[in-house]
């Protein structure tokens, strides 16, 4: 008798992670969704150039590529965020290619809007204002 298919969740985690991340039963599971499974296989190969791309800035030899390759693959949804991906392709270019990012920016903002959120009907902005730089 074959074990209960895994969840949704499940083969999500298995996919995305990092192979050195996922344990022994993890990549057994892995290995059986592959062979049972060609378009998992396939999102897979392509999710995991991505997320080379992403953690190495590669993306100025690879991103071209990566795109064609997606857009002529048998998975709708893939293929849906290449094409928006080259919508903007100077700029998801500059993401995957450049040193800088803008996160800490937008953990600024992030934080900001917390606090005004929390303040919300409570407070005038001079006070807003105070919290926002006690908090820093």
């Amino acid at each position: 008798m074959r074990p209960p298919a895994p969840k949704n969740r499940e083969v999500t985690t298995l996919v995305l992670s990092h192979p050195d991340g996922v344990s022994e039963a993890g990549q057994v599971t892995l290995k059986e969704l592959h062979d049972r499974c060609a378009e998992l296989d396939t999102a897979c190969v392509l999710i995991t150039r991505f997320a080379e791309m992403l953690t190495a800035r590669s993306g100025q030899d690879k991103l071209e590529q990566w795109i064609c390759d997606t857009e002529n693959g048998p998975l709708p949804e893939l293929r849906g965020f290449a094409t928006g991906l080259r919508k903007d392709f100077a700029a998801v270019l500059a993401g995957l290619s450049l040193p800088w990012s803008s996160g800490p920016v937008e953990g600024h903002v992030n934080r900001i809007k917390m606090l005004k959120r929390q303040m919300f009907g409570r407070a005038e902005p001079d006070l807003l204002r105070k919290r926002i730089l006690l908090t820093t």
